[in-house]
């Protein structure tokens, strides 16, 4: 492993989730003198804020940043969140300076079989089916990437030749790996949809960053795809990879007790079991991990049943088309809690969605709420929309006045958490918060 000792080090955005903190702390203690910057300020940031400000020897700057810090420092952690294209990274480059991201370089560093998963849905779930499987096979398996509450840098000191780090990897952090010019040994795609428009590029530039989890793979590599999706960008994987390519299809899943909810987690759970096949798991072994495997936190999550009324978090739908799947995931119309902050995503089918399966539907202001509320309205709901609200706890206390027994009241924004919110884990939290407490 490298030698940070002494090394001058910033982190480039520590974030409100705990993995700038991580990265901030792995490199404290291999001795390296670290900075931390970040546009937030200290309110924003919360928790990673007021843990750090205990390391009198890490040196903060919030705020807009200084060049001084891009200039003088000889490793720059790029956390996700900040663009490839970002000015300050351009000093850091000129000045000779090496920016890494923390998934990407820790590949270089390890010996261990890496497992990606990428996609636009179902990339938390997928990933994590996968290393709880692991586990229960008994492989010494480590999970991260971009999964809530992790970070990879300090799994380095754990990680040998025999391990398996499963990383779940967004088209942000794959970017590093196009920049160390490397891709998991094991990858899947899961599906991919429109998103992220709001960040530029367009829809090509989003998909390409999708195709660094297999354009470095080699023969003896493996790329996992969904038989049953046959859409351009599918294609063209199957065209580019260069790997051994295994396919995978909900209905593959023969036998399974499976306790989550929805067609589309029926194709997580099959791309989680064909490769855990290729590694030589038993499939019985599969079973038992899927049979005990409940909902991921914020992901059409049971939070609470009253008097016969159930509440269902799914907190980390950010995107129109996962508020259409957890819809479709009801065999009867639901209550509906959605709306928020735009992600320059087509919103049309979405309200079209709700029309047809909402029963009554409370919107959180935002900046994409205007639009939705006009798309319902235009395509004949006018009728479901309660009212817009900008208070959470109204809009939830609203829905359970209206209710009866059997109903189902269904958070999935379909939008961004941005304004009301810090995150979508925020979103997620104040609800089951209000929720446990009617």
């Amino acid at each position: 492993m490298l030698d940070f000792k002494g090394k001058k080090v910033l982190i480039m955005g520590l974030g409100t989730i705990g993995k700038g903190l991580k990265d901030a702390l792995f490199f404290h203690d291999s001795g390296a003198i670290v900075t931390v910057c970040d546009l937030k300020t200290e309110s924003e940031l919360g928790a990673p804020i007021d843990e750090l400000k205990k390391y009198k020897d890490i040196v903060l700057h919030l705020g807009p940043h200084l060049e001084s810090d891009f200039i003088e420092n000889e490793i720059i952690v790029r956390n996700p969140d900040v663009r490839c294209d970002s000015p300050f990274l351009e000093i850091a480059r000129n000045h000779g300076n090496r920016i890494i991201m923390d998934e990407s370089f820790v590949c270089t560093l390890t010996d261990a079989t890496i497992i990606g998963i990428t996609g636009t849905r179902g990339k938390t779930t997928t990933t994590t089916l996968i290393y709880e499987i692991l586990k229960r096979a008994g492989r010494d398996a480590y999970i991260s990437g971009n999964v809530r509450g992790t970070a990879t840098l300090p799994l380095l000191d754990k990680l040998t030749k025999n391990s398996y780090l499963v990383l779940e990897l967004s088209s942000w952090q794959l970017q590093g790996f196009a920049e160390e010019r490397i891709s998991p040994h094991y990858s899947i795609i899961t599906n991919i949809y429109e998103d992220h428009l709001n960040r530029g590029g367009g829809m090509d530039d989003y998909v390409n960053d999708k195709k660094n989890i297999y354009k470095y793979q080699n023969e003896l590599d493996f790329l996992f795809l969904n038989s049953d999706k046959q859409d351009k960008y599918h294609k063209e994987f199957k065209q580019e990879a260069k790997s051994k390519i295994v396919y995978f299809s909900k209905n593959d899943l023969i036998d399974y007790k499976i306790n989550l909810l929805g067609d589309h987690n029926l194709e997580n759970i099959a791309a989680a079991r064909v490769l855990c096949l290729s590694l030589g798991i038993e499939e019985d072994i599969i079973k038992s991990v899927v049979a005990d495997f409940m909902p991921v936190e914020f992901r059409l999550e049971k939070i609470r049943e009253i008097n016969g009324i159930i509440f269902i978090n799914d907190a980390s739908s950010t995107a129109p088309i996962a508020g259409i799947k957890a819809l479709e995931s009801f065999d009867n119309k639901v209550f509906l809690i959605c709306g928020g902050a735009t992600k320059g995503l087509p919103i049309d089918d979405f309200a079209k969605s709700i029309c047809a399966n909402a029963k009554r539907v409370a919107l959180l202001s935002g900046t994409e709420t205007g639009n939705l509320k006009n798309k319902i309205e235009k395509f004949g709901g006018k009728e479901l929309i309660v009212d817009v609200f900008d208070s959470f706890e109204r809009a939830i206390k609203t829905l359970y006045s209206l209710v009866e027994i059997g109903d189902v009241i269904l958070l999935s924004p379909g939008c961004a958490s941005f304004g009301m919110f810090r995150n979508e884990f925020d979103r997620g939290e104040q609800f089951n918060k209000i929720v446990k407490a009617l």
